[in-house]
């Protein structure tokens, strides 16, 4: 019936909030359903402890954009605590606009605010549009939205659906200083059964590893070896251990591909710690390389074969 809160058994949905960012329009686009609960949170790190506390079944946070990169706090969220894993990567086009309360001037604009990335991606624009003013850091672009709407800031960058959300004026469109740039989401659940493999899937792992010679071309070679292209990885330092890195690492593959578990089960060997992200569907429009014939599933088979027959004084 209309108004009856979401039974128990549908799903529970938590995003960066407040309502009107883009973690809202990126959920819209990789959920089928309008059924479901969908909480915003403060933060990203209040997204992911929705999931980890069971508050919440699924969580819809971003974790790089194509021009300011990774966004620490998701990198550091799912490298620390309970483990959650990724189940689906959603990419999303963002487009900013300068967003002021209705009928404010451009010479009235005295403060401005927005997410760190947002304000990163347009500091070139604002600097033209608004010349001499420092922005200021908010937890979203939605948030500073609202908070131009409750009289708190000026103006805001923002997604035109915020603008349009809170009631305000846009005194500029598309102000980033890159346009075209995309955002790539991220749904992260707590383990269970893992998303089949598609032919087309990714990996993502973090590997932590110490300060020591050839650490990081161990780590690779892992990869190397058994013909696995690296999408990405980049370098953490961890929060517990002095000298120790982590590295955040995406792969072409599955887990269930022989190669692919043969490589994390390697890096579980060589590493210091090894923490498994999730094997999911590519969503970025590209296709997997092609699999060298010796690194094939059914090349692994037949090795594994030939080496039980040696073992057992066959051959």
């Amino acid at each position: 019936m209309p108004g009856m809160p979401p039974s128990p058994s549908s799903p529970r949905f938590a995003y960066l909030g407040p309502e009107g960012t883009f973690a809202e329009a990126a959920l819209s686009r990789a959920i089928a359903t309008a059924g479901g609960r969908r909480d915003p949170q403060p933060s990203v790190a209040a997204a992911l402890a929705a999931v980890r506390s069971g508050d919440a079944d699924t969580a819809l946070v971003p974790l790089e954009n194509s021009v300011e990169g990774s966004v620490p706090a998701t990198m550091d969220g799912l490298a620390d605590g309970d483990p959650l894993v990724i189940t689906r990567e959603v990419y999303l086009d963002v487009a900013f606009v300068l967003a002021v309360r209705p009928g404010t001037a451009p010479a009235a604009v005295r403060s401005v605010a927005s997410h760190p990335h947002a304000l990163a991606q347009t500091s070139g624009r604002l600097a033209e549009l608004l010349p001499g003013l420092s922005p200021l850091p908010s937890a979203s672009t939605a948030a500073a939205a609202a908070a131009v709407a409750a009289g708190e800031v000026d103006a805001a960058v923002c997604a035109a659906i915020a603008a349009e959300r809170y009631g305000l004026d846009t005194l500029a469109d598309d102000v980033a200083d890159h346009p075209g740039a995309v955002t790539r989401f991220v749904l992260v659940s707590r383990p269970g059964p893992l998303p089949a493999p598609t032919g087309n899937d990714k990996t993502s792992l973090v590997a932590i590893v110490g300060d020591r010679t050839g650490a990081l071309l161990e780590l690779l070679r892992e990869f190397a070896v058994r013909g696995i292209s690296l999408t990405r990885i980049e370098s953490r330092p961890t929060r517990e251990r002095h000298w120790f890195y982590s590295f955040s690492m995406d792969c072409e593959g599955h887990v269930a591909d022989s190669r692919v578990g043969e490589a994390l089960a390697a890096l579980h060997r060589v590493c210091d710690d090894v923490r498994f992200l999730g094997s999911y569907a590519r969503a970025d429009g590209r296709e997997n390389r092609a699999v060298p014939p010796e690194s094939s599933d059914d090349a692994f088979v037949e090795a594994g074969q030939w080496l039980a027959g040696v073992r057992a004084g066959e051959i």
